[in-house]
This record gives C-alpha cells, sequence and structure tokens, in this order.
C-alpha cells in the first residue's frame, strides 16, 4: 500500500493500525505490510488487511481484524469501521465473524 497517496485522515487511521500486533510476530501489522487498503468515505472507513499466509488460524485473524475496528474507530471523525481480510482460505467466514458486531 503506498502510504503517500492516503488523506491525511487516511493516514492518521493507518498510524493508530500500527499499534495493532500480530500476535504470532509480536510486532506491527503496518510494519509487517499486511495492510492492503485504508479508504474513508464520509465517516465509514474500508480498511483490508492480510495476514502471513494463507492459512494463519481464523483465531489471529479475527483478533488482528477486531483491533484494526477498535483502533481505526477511535480516530476522529471515524463513525464506523468495516474491516475485510483477503487471501485466507477462510476468509469468507472470518469476514462474516467480522461483520458481526460484539
Amino acid at each position: 500500500m503506498d502510504v503517500e497517496k492516503l488523506s491525511a485522515k487516511e493516514r492518521e487511521i493507518y498510524e493508530a493500525l500500527a499499534e495493532v500486533k500480530d500476535p504470532e510476530l509480536g510486532f506491527s501489522i503496518t510494519e509487517a505490510e499486511l495492510v492492503d487498503e485504508v479508504k474513508l468515505e464520509g465517516g465509514v472507513a474500508y480498511i483490508t488487511y492480510h495476514l502471513t499466509a494463507p492459512f494463519c488460524p481464523p483465531v489471529f485473524a479475527l483478533y488482528i481484524g477486531r483491533e484494526i475496528r477498535k483502533k481505526a474507530s477511535e480516530t476522529d471523525g471515524v463513525e464506523r469501521v468495516e474491516v475485510t481480510v483477503q487471501n485466507h482460505v477462510q476468509a469468507e467466514a472470518i469476514n462474516k465473524a467480522l461483520r458481526q458486531r460484539p
């Protein structure tokens, strides 16, 4: 993802995601370049990410997705966050679970 092409607010969201750690690797998902897209339309942030392997345990995928939502939603002006994982063997089931609010 080309961070330079993000708007100021999208970059703020992206920078907040640096606090999300991959539970297996122990470092930031932005450092690991796991964030594929950050887009803000109105008050809705759309964030797409992938994991280090297409069969990473779904529990890790859900953890990361939920942490992405939490950190992005703390950004001023963000009213809702839609998170999508891609390139995972169970992406459909993971995305369905991510759409359910806690």
